[in-house]
């Protein structure tokens, strides 16, 4: 037991830089189009988009009206509420 605990550790131990390489990297990148850097939610978004983490939420997707128009407000929070339960 205490081999598989410390094969963990190391494990986990060497996946942690990686990850903290990939944010800076992506930090790095987080430019506008004139090569100035970005701050606050458009950076969060611009890294989250660089590491992949950004994947479309597929009830938000599905909430549109009957004729294709997006749904707002209430009707849509309850529209990813129902669409989130089924699943």
């Amino acid at each position: 037991m205490k081999k598989l605990i410390i094969a963990f550790g190391l494990a986990l131990s060497f996946t942690t830089p990686a990850f903290a390489f990939s944010q800076a990297e992506c930090e790095a990148k987080a430019v506008s189009k004139d090569g100035k850097p970005i701050y606050g939610a458009a950076k969060e978004a611009s890294i989250k988009k660089c590491m992949g983490d950004a994947k479309p939420n597929d009830c938000e997707a599905k909430a549109v009206s009957k004729d294709g128009k997006p749904l707002y407000g209430a009707a849509k929070a309850a529209s990813i509420k129902k669409c989130e339960g089924e699943k």
